[in-house]
């Protein structure tokens, strides 16, 4: 198994926990508190031109409903998902994830975040992060010799 499909895992191995583990609590009759979900999000990297990508799955969501902050090496999406259907479903099955949420993304390298662009479609967010280039000067110098110092 490759390291990105145990990573792309992750998520749903989370999801089946809380069922397994939340089923189990209500039972008992021990209320599980729940509040919002946690979006999947990709981090790529491209040379040309220098940029990180971060895609999140944000199906549902409504694109004024997303906040996007950038502070340092990270970026932070938040927002809400907002209930669907009408007060008098009745639901067989509820598992699409609801109400708040924020993700902290660290970043592999510095950005300039006031080039940051954001495009959402198709319930996928895209957020374009120019990177940082850093210059390389090159300097000559001079070594002291202890009699330059007399």
């Amino acid at each position: 198994m490759s390291e990105r499909d145990l990573f792309a895992n992750f998520e749903r191995m989370r999801r089946e926990m809380d069922q397994l583990f939340g089923d189990v609590f209500e039972r008992a009759g021990v209320a599980r508190r729940r509040v919002g979900f946690m979006p999947a999000v990709d981090v790529a990297y491209t040379l040309d031109p220098p940029r990180a990508i971060v895609t999140a799955e944000l199906a549902g969501i409504d694109p004024s409903e997303i906040e996007l902050e950038i502070e340092g090496r990270k970026l932070i999406l938040s927002g809400v998902r907002r209930p669907g259907g009408s007060h008098t479903d009745v639901y067989q099955q509820v598992e699409i994830e609801r109400g708040p949420f924020q993700r902290v993304v660290e970043l592999g390298a510095d950005v300039r975040a006031q080039e940051a662009k954001a495009t959402y479609e198709d319930g996928i967010l895209r957020v374009e992060l120019p990177l940082v280039r850093r210059e390389v000067a090159a300097r000559a110098v001079h070594i002291a010799d202890l009699e330059e110092r007399t």
